[in-house]
């Protein structure tokens, strides 16, 4: 019974992708723009980075902000996905070490569950890239 959702096989990075993309596309519009349900703007952001004793806190937050924001269009459209999602793989561990590993496992208080939902999940396409289909790369 199972056997015949072989033929999807080739769909199952598109969907990776498409969760991805859109979760790492508005938390990234909402750090650079301050738009969205998870607006800060870079002002606000750079403010949290300083309070977490990150070095040259307002250039990481645009930096950050620019990975989020142009790493999630391109994962959306399957555009360089590899590159993309290596980069936001590297954000996220640095998210989780800096932010979210001493608040423990729950996404509820803080914790790294989410995180690394979204760090394994830019590692698949890292391994995977793009999918076969509705992308730009065909890898």
């Amino acid at each position: 019974m199972l056997e015949s959702l072989n033929q999807y096989k080739g769909m199952s990075l598109f969907f990776v992708r498409l969760a991805v993309g859109i979760v790492f596309l508005v938390h990234g519009v909402g750090k650079l723009f301050n738009v969205g349900p998870t607006a800060m703007g870079i002002s606000g952001f750079a403010g949290f980075l300083t309070s977490l004793g990150v070095p040259a806190a307002s250039v990481a937050a645009v930096l950050v902000a620019l990975v989020e924001t142009v790493g999630g269009l391109l994962i959306l459209i399957g555009l360089w996905t590899r590159v993309a999602a290596l980069l936001l793989a590297v954000n996220m561990v640095v998210a989780i070490l800096l932010v979210h590993i001493s608040k423990g496992f729950s996404a509820a208080g803080g914790g790294y569950e989410f995180a690394l939902v979204l760090f394994l999940s830019s590692v698949a396409l890292v391994l995977g890239g793009a999918g076969e289909k509705w992308a730009v790369d065909k890898d």
